[in-house]
């Protein structure tokens, strides 16, 4: 359905699956598109007052869109949640922030006038796809491993980048340590409070049981165990499993409209879009990549940091959480940084974490009665991207 261009995007709703634990998980027997297309169905059957014949486009978000999560999968979510097949539906990848990239190109459709009822999703299965170390397709060129002369290392280990953050922002161990605590702590509180169950909607397993909740969120943890483990990525770094986030399997979806349209509808939407970046960097320095994309988009929001009430950002690592907010001017400890945990509590699934974020942000303007909400992402390969939304309800 076509709108007046120039109306303002606004994010009517969210849902998501439980995070699963990759290979072990809950998640692990489910097929990434099933997954999505039901987060799909409990999204509409959530807005009754949305006739899905008026969705302009579906959009996903992807990070790997090969295998199950392949053939342009957002057209296959699209059918499998029961859309009408003049629907049309595309598949979005910008590696770890394809569905906060999937909800973006939403957003700049409304702006432009090219639609006013969007669904947004985003998906990743490792347990059943991979990821990106086994890519059998690297131009010799872009890879640290090739023999030679290469121009850059595109496609180095995230982990190695993450060393090298720390390396050159002078990252302790201790500090690495202390913020994945802080993340696992306030994760289990959370769950604990059902503050972030709000949005979970249940997947019920092939076993027959249902999942409610994340996997991975220990209640165990402490900094006692944390400072144990040893470095994953080099033999006198600091980078370990505990302060970096696992791999995960998730879905997610939301609704994002015009806010006419919405108003139209007698929707009220919970947050306004008022401004999205990206930028890059060196790809050996990807965890800091949002540093840029965040000071855009407060420029383009009109706001500054001070302003901000809840700022979420993916926790990768613990080594690239710290420099980012240190250099946008947010003491990584504030409790206004994932004030319920981040991607080393709950997991990261790639394609799905942008959206998992958001629900998070959402959940946290609610929670704390603020108005102004940051998201931001470092992106394998050398990117970031950062949004900043209004709460309006």
């Amino acid at each position: 359905m076509r709108t007046a261009a120039g109306d303002r995007p606004v994010i009517v709703d969210v849902r998501r699956s439980p995070v699963g634990r990759a290979h072990k998980g809950s998640l692990a027997d489910v097929r990434p598109d099933d997954l999505a297309a039901r987060m799909v169905r409990a999204l509409l059957e959530a807005n009754p007052a949305v006739d899905p014949a008026t969705i302009d486009d579906l959009v996903c978000g992807c990070a790997f869109p090969w295998g199950e999560q392949g053939y342009n999968v957002g057209r296959n979510i699209a059918i499998l949640a029961g859309l009408p097949h003049h629907v049309p539906a595309q598949t979005v990848t910008r590696l770890c922030g394809s569905s906060l990239q999937a909800l973006r190109t939403a957003a700049h459709a409304i702006m432009a006038g090219e639609g006013d009822t969007f669904v947004v999703s985003g998906v990743e299965s490792v347990s059943r796809v991979g990821h990106g170390h086994h890519l059998a397709t690297k131009n010799p060129l872009l890879d640290p491993e090739a023999d030679g002369d290469t121009l850059g290392a595109v496609f180095m280990p995230m982990g190695l980048t993450a060393e090298n953050v720390a390396d050159r922002w002078g990252v302790t161990r201790e500090r690495m340590d202390a913020f994945a605590q802080r993340s696992q702590e306030r994760a289990v509180a959370a769950r604990e409070a059902g503050i972030t169950g709000r949005e979970i909607v249940p997947v019920e397993l092939p076993s027959g049981q249902a999942m409610t909740e994340d996997d991975c969120p220990r209640a165990s943890s402490t900094l006692e165990k944390l400072a144990s483990l040893d470095p994953v990525f080099r033999s006198d770094g600091r980078v370990t499993a505990g302060n970096s986030c696992p791999l995960n399997d998730g879905a997610a979806a939301a609704l994002v409209m015009g806010e006419r349209r919405a108003a139209a509808l007698g929707l009220t939407p919970r947050a306004r879009v008022l401004a999205s970046a990206v930028s890059a960097v060196d790809p050996a320095l990807m965890g800091v990549g949002p540093i840029e994309a965040v000071k855009q988009a407060l420029g383009l929001a009109g706001v500054t940091i001070d302003d901000v009430d809840v700022f979420e950002l993916n926790e990768a690592f613990a080594a690239q959480v710290i420099p980012v907010c240190e250099e946008v001017g947010i003491d990584p400890f504030d409790d206004r940084v994932n004030p319920f945990g981040g991607a080393i509590a709950i997991g990261h699934p790639f394609g799905m974490t942008g959206l998992r974020i958001m629900s998070s942000l959402l959940n946290g303007l609610d929670e704390t009665g603020g108005t102004i909400g940051v998201e931001c992402m470092c992106i394998g390969g050398g990117q970031g991207q950062a949004m900043v939304v209004e709460r309006l309800s």
